[in-house]
């Protein structure tokens, strides 16, 4: 018999350490593990940690066999690890109605549970008896069985299983913006049962969404039904949040060494290696003490000073737990492994040893991981005064299973017994090596010198071969590697086999494909004339072009499963990413279009410039995200919109961007425009095996099949569940069939009449200015159950109706009475023989309206007394609906660019801006509140959590008080009189310029700035939209110089382009110029309104090309405007240039009165340019809750030296710091919420610069500072102050003018901080008076 070689002697030893603190504890009917001797529950992440050192020691077993018997002992502790994974599997699946319905609600009371029972695999405690949701255990189960099966073990056995998996995916693909209970089961710190969203979990599904892409769950002997896909932009979502979280664990943790599993094994989730350092070095700054790593700041489990007889925490009970929270050698374990991966030897070295110190030593000798080492209860004061000095005892789980399972597979790696790769076949341990970009700007970037070490490996499972990272078939990759041959600049890949040496495969960095077709031959013809030879649609056939929603609802298929009643994806917008890649469906090649593109869902696709900016931005991300093998395909279409309104050219702002794409750059990515086919061989390709036929030959299922009937309405978030299809469906092209459905709407005929040249409904329109009518159709409205109607209603008819609402209540009832007499006394509204409103009257007039507007307004008449789907009667019987005749005049509208009616037909047909909630959702995930409606609270109401669309409109509606004339549409109302603040959303305080705005669409444009420079929103936690909203109407009205009337209807006029760049200048604080132009559109004369940015010179190069133009229109206008308002006469506009578009910038920001935003423009010529200026920063950034750097840091010091911080009697008391830490985002937004409670934004700054002068006095030696600071005397003693001295130097009364609201001097708000007259020497002053008596002695203190 052959002797044992020393390494199998060493295997052995593990092989019994393993048995005595793991494997015997396994049960032996289900496979499951229990917690430990005294917690016999089964949780699912604890299970999963704990096998893997069994799976470790299979494959060093099978690596370094010396006899047969290694063999065996290879198997069995491999059929070990697949009884325990099938056992998780077996748990979860009898909940599979919870994951139907999670998929859905992302609520935790339809979560799967986190722990079972271990012997039967049932529940053990109820929904709400534990906090189960929590999304890093669900996601670490799939991320180690993908890793399992690319080892070799066949965990899944069955198509259902497959079905089951799928459904998992989508489970944890939102966990983006899924708040849950964390890997520590308690949400946030105080452990009341409050989610958040945390970056472990965040993490792990990531990397579990990334290993399982493209993977073949039955192995080497699977086909096409077993693999599972995953969305690549739901990954890239993640890795957004994730980035954008990290180092800070979630809102209530600043740090956490959970995260360790994050950002190294097993999860790998990071792919920037200078944020993976800066989270270690954090994790061990500020946890790291001698008996290994707390869980976070203040956490009080297990110490001595918590209550074991409750299991949560008084908020200011965590300042106990500081300096004494419990350590946990577990986080050593993981330290371990993330040096061995890394190749860090000292660092493996260095923690070994450490461990080593903290093992404690079992029966037999067997080296047992402690769960955790906490301070004696004896010892808690001397450990207060001398943090880590005091020796802890171990307490808790002996073994912790978790950790003694790491611990061992830490020494199998350390001894050489495992190779990295082993325990990572999916290779995500080169996450933050660089790749190649798919863009090349200038060179080429990606680890060329040494490839064997550089991008993701080719990985090898059973004969299948794999592209790393994405999962591509590598019959789909060859091409790829063909084009390489012939030239193309290249990468090479390290190909990786298990157990075997590594070879190169070579792959293209190549540019973005562009593929531009024309949707008819006459747009080709227009296209040819410039130049420019494209396809059309029907050219590149047999190749199909669809919209992108048609992807979404061919997805919503993906995973559907009638045994188990899983109804498969949920309808979500396809992002770039799915989009940008070709498909393969039943041998037919599909193409989609950028979800951007489709006009159907909302207006923003009907600004070219909008498209055109999306464009760029898709392209852009393409070129930092792409990590598919095979280059990315974008089918841009060129519809009839896309011309100018004689529809004989191409626009000018798309045809600049056809010529760009065809130079081969755009927006900084490089481009390759071409025809379809030619990039069908290079381009990204995905074979869609779950649209193949079924069992019986026909795409769809018997129990999933699709009627005709069916497709009559497509609810995105009903359609594809449960439909049935008629049993001869087979005879035809089904796939063609299918999608035609799917494409499937109403088309409205033309059965609006054009609108006439001459006549009107002057009568009419005087007619519906009453408040009897107004009433009754509100009336009206509520008994049928029209929700929002404020959203809808004409602009004059909220002027008329909020003057006759006002005068039930008002003091001067008796003479606003007369004014609705003489509205009454004009009624003449077409009446019936019953005294009612004449609807078939009303009907006759659309033929002989003027204007679309005219038409909008009686449709939306028709729309409140009959409902959308009350037949007109117009032309024929029965005739088309109020819905019909809305959607076609949409589409008139929509032709002529009149953005005001747009949104407000936009409004009535209730259109939803494209991904609304998801756009909400981008914001809040990137851990920022938003506010709508204005201060103070409650009016201004807060969303701090995702919610679905429904409950957003209806939290708007109640931030708007009900008031008819703000909704979901949200109202700039008119800007008050001189004096009075904040006259704003929802204010109703007077008549005049009430057009609406859409909020969904500022959300929508922060959601894209959010994700395309996050910067702009640093040090902000708290979005504040109906502020927002009102500074870009203030700063559009100064720089037009005209009345809040106008400026209104301007803002309301502006495209969305020029909405999301007028938004862009108010974040970012630069300023802009507007160009103002007539144009003639629908028999009348209109204005039009442009954005653009001012550069250094003062103007842009087209602004100057059309100065001389713009001049005297300009100058007549603010002419006529001064001498309206001032009585002034004429000034001449003499300056230059750069002059001139500098009166029109927002560098002069004396805003529409003194100290508000709803007061009137004052006359700034002769005066210095600068003035304003910094009245205008202040406003911004107190509109915007922009601070400086460390702000809150700074704040929770202050606290610390007294009681309390008062502003305007709202007191941020200093028990916050016992409860929040000062890098928690709980705490920033929690002194977030003090300082909001002051409407005035730049007198809010003030308060803010006044807080920084108190932090000065933190670093001096001084022990207390006060009671209860009253930030709001300092400000005013400043400003006295400020009064006095300038009095002294002969300033007049009309410069010290003093906000009546505040009763801060304008001229302070419009002070630089610095300086001999800045607001910070007289804050200063003022703060050492405030606390002179708590101040030192010397006179260095005092200066």
């Amino acid at each position: 018999m052959r002797g044992r070689s020393n390494s199998g002697v060493r295997l052995d030893g593990y092989g019994r350490l393993v048995q005595q603190t793991i494997l015997r504890h396994q049960d032996a009917v289900t496979g499951l593990l229990p917690a430990s001797a005294d917690h016999r529950d089964a949780w699912v992440r604890d299970n999963v940690y704990s096998v893997l050192a069994v799976w470790g020691l299979g494959l060093a077993y099978r690596k370094n066999a010396d006899r047969d018997e290694d063999k065996a002992k290879a198997y069995e502790l491999e059929q070990s690890v697949v009884k325990l994974m099938r056992g998780l599997l077996q748990c979860m699946m009898r909940q599979v109605d919870k994951v139907e319905a999670f998929k859905y609600s992302q609520s935790t009371r339809d979560c799967l549970h986190a722990k079972y029972n271990t012997h039967t695999c049932a529940t053990v405690v109820g929904d709400h008896e534990w906090g189960h949701l929590q999304l890093d255990a669900t996601s670490l189960y799939l991320l180690m069985l993908a890793q399992m099966t690319a080892s070799g073990l066949h965990i899944i056995h069955s198509l259902d299983e497959v079905n089951f998996i799928q459904n998992l995916v989508f489970y944890i693909e939102a966990a983006y913006k899924t708040a849950d209970f964390g890997i520590w089961e308690r949400g946030d710190k105080t452990n009341q049962g409050i989610t958040e969203l945390n970056a472990s979990s965040v993490g792990m599904a990531k990397a579990a969404l990334e290993a399982l892409d493209e993977l073949d769950l039955f192995g080497a002997k699977g086909g096409p039904q077993s693999v599972i896909r995953v969305l690549s932009d739901e990954v890239q979502h993640c890795q957004s949040i994730l980035h954008s979280m990290l180092p800070r664990a979630s809102t209530s943790k600043e740090v956490d060494a959970s995260v360790l599993s994050v950002i190294s094994y097993p999860a790998f989730a990071v792919e920037d290696s200078e944020l993976v350092e800066i989270t270690k070095q954090e994790i061990i700054t500020k946890l790291q003490g001698r008996y290994g790593c707390c869980r976070f700041l203040r956490d009080g489990y297990r110490t001595p000073k918590e209550d074991p007889n409750r299991p949560y925490y008084e908020p200011a009970e965590l300042k106990l737990f500081e300096n004494i929270e419990c350590e946990w050698p577990l986080f050593w374990t993981y330290l371990i492994i993330d040096g061995l991966f890394s190749g860090n030897m000292e660092q493996v070295q260095e923690y070994r040893e450490a461990l080593e110190g903290v093992l404690i030593k079992g029966k037999n000798g067997v080296r047992l991981l402690p769960e955790l080492y906490s301070v004696p209860p004896d010892k808690v004061d001397e450990e207060y005064r001398n943090p880590h000095t005091v020796d802890r005892i171990p307490m808790g789980k002996l073994p912790l299973m978790w950790g003694q399972s790491l611990y061992i597979l830490g020494c199998l790696m350390a001894e050489g017994f495992l190779a990295p790769g082993e325990i990572d076949p999916l290779n995500r341990r080169f996450a933050t090596v660089p790749k190649p970009d798919v863009v090349v700007q200038g060179e080429r970037k990606g680890p060329v010198p040494n490839p064997c070490t550089g991008t993701l490996p080719v990985r090898n499972l059973g004969g299948w071969l794999w592209a790393g990272g994405s999962g591509r078939w590598w019959s789909q990759i060859s091409a790829l590697v063909a084009g390489c041959l012939m030239g193309c600049s290249s990468f090479c890949w390290p190909l990786w086999h298990p157990g075997g040496p590594e070879r190169e495969l070579c792959a293209c960095s190549s540019p973005s494909a562009v593929c531009i077709l024309a949707e008819t031959e006459g747009i080709k013809a227009v296209l040819r004339k410039e130049g420019i030879d494209v396809e059309t649609v029907a050219d590149v056939y047999p190749i199909r072009v669809q919209p992108a929603r048609i992807l979404s609802h061919i997805y919503a298929r993906l995973g559907r499963n009638k045994q188990m009643c899983l109804t498969g994806r949920p309808y979500r917008h396809m992002g770039v990413l799915g989009t940008s890649k070709l498909y393969n469906i039943r041998k037919n090649i599909f193409t989609f279009t950028p979800q951007f593109i489709d006009q159907q869902q909302f207006y923003l696709a009907l600004d070219n410039k909008m498209i055109v900016e999306m464009l760029r931005t898709d392209l852009s991300y393409l070129c930092s995200r792409w990590r598919m093998t095979g280059r990315p395909t974008i089918t841009f279409p060129i519809s009839q919109t896309m011309l100018d309104e004689t529809g004989s050219s191409v626009h000018p702002a798309v045809l600049a961007t056809l010529r760009k794409l065809q130079d081969g750059y755009f927006g900084g990515a490089r481009i390759q425009t071409g025809k379809l086919s030619e990039f069908l061989t290079t381009s990204c390709r995905t074979h869609l095996s779950f649209m193949d036929p079924g069992p019986e030959g026909k795409v769809f299922a018997n129990g999933y099949e699709l009627g005709i009937g069916s497709f009559e309405e497509l609810d995105p978030e009903e359609w594809l569940h449960g439909l049935q299809l008629a049993e001869d469906a087979d005879t035809f092209d089904e796939v063609a069939q299918y999608l035609d459905h799917l494409l499937q709407r109403t088309v409205p005929q033309a059965n609006l009449p054009p609108t006439a040249q001459r006549g009107g409904l002057s009568r009419f329109r005087a007619a519906v200015h009453t408040t009897r009518d107004l009433m009754s159709l509100a009336s009206k409205a509520k008994d049928l159950h029209v929700q929002n109607v404020g959203m809808y209603v004409p602009s004059k008819i909220f002027q008329a109706s909020q003057q006759s609402v006002k005068l039930l209540s008002s003091p001067h009832q008796h003479e606003q009475e007369g004014k609705s007499h003489a509205l009454h006394a004009e009624m003449n509204l077409p009446r019936d023989e019953a005294g009612n409103v004449d609807c078939k009257a009303l009907v006759d007039q659309l033929r002989i309206c003027p204007t679309l507007q005219e038409q909008a307004d009686i449709l939306y008449m028709l729309h409140i007394l009959k409902g959308p789907e009350w037949h007109t009667g117009l032309e024929s019987e029965p005739g088309p609906t109020v819905k019909e005749l809305l959607t076609e005049l949409y589409v008139r509208v929509g032709a002529t660019r009149q953005w005001a009616l747009i949104r407000y037909i936009s409004g009535i047909l209730k259109k939803k801006v494209e991904a609304l909630d998801e756009a909400c959702t981008d914001l809040l995930s990137h851990q920022k509140h938003l506010t709508v409606g204005l201060p103070p609270e409650p009016r201004e109401k807060t969303i701090s959590a995702p919610i679905p669309y429904e409950e957003l409109v209806h939290l708007i509606d109640e931030a708007s008080e009900k008031n008819l004339s703000v909704s979901i549409l949200t109202q700039v109302k008119g800007w008050g009189q001189r004096g009075t603040s904040w006259r704003g959303v929802g204010c109703g305080e007077q008549p005049g310029g009430d057009v609406p705005l859409s909020l969904q669409e500022i959300m929508v444009y922060l959601a894209m700035y959010m994700r395309t420079q996050p910067a702009l929103f640093a040090e902000m936690f708290r979005i504040r939209i109906g502020l927002i909203i009102q500074v870009m109407a203030t700063e559009l009205a100064h720089s037009l110089r005209c009345s809040a009337g106008e400026a209104t209807e301007n803002l309301m006029n502006l495209s969305p382009s020029d909405m999301k760049s007028l938004l862009f200048h108010i974040l970012s604080g630069k300023e802009f110029g507007v160009e103002k132009s007539v144009r003639s559109v629908d028999s009348s004369v209109t204005t039009a309104i442009s954005i653009c940015e001012v550069g250094a010179v003062g103007a842009t190069k087209p602004e100057r090309a059309g100065i001389v133009r713009l001049k005297s229109e300009i100058k007549q206008q603010l002419d006529k405007r001064r001498q309206s308002l001032t009585g002034s006469k004429p000034i001449s506009l003499q300056s230059g240039d750069g002059d001139l578009m500098s009166s029109l910038s927002t560098g002069h920001s004396e805003l529409l009165g003194k100290g508000s935003f709803s007061s009137m423009l004052e006359d700034q010529s002769g005066k210095d340019s600068r003035q304003g200026q910094w009245k205008r920063r202040r406003r911004l950034d107190g509109a915007l809750n922009r601070v400086p750097m460390g702000f809150y840091q700074k704040v929770w010091k202050i606290l610390q030296k007294c009681h309390g911080l008062s502003v305007e009697g709202f007191v941020l008391p200093s028990s916050t710091t016992r409860e929040m830490t000062p890098g928690e985002i709980k705490f920033a937004v929690h002194v977030e919420a003090v300082l909001n409670r002051v409407p005035q934004p730049e007198y809010r700054q003030l308060l803010v610069e006044a807080i920084l002068v108190l932090t000065m006095l933190v670093d001096m030696e001084v022990h207390t500072i006060g009671g209860i600071i009253a930030v709001e005397k300092i400000v005013h003693t400043a400003n006295d102050l400020f009064y006095e001295e300038q009095k002294a130097l002969g300033a007049d009364d009309d410069m010290l003018e003093r906000d009546p609201t505040t009763g801060i001097c304008s001229l302070l708000y419009d002070s630089a901080p610095s300086g001999r007259f800045g607001t910070m020497t007289y804050l200063s002053k003022s703060v050492a008076l405030y606390v002179y008596e708590f101040l030192p002695g010397d006179g260095c203190a005092m200066q």
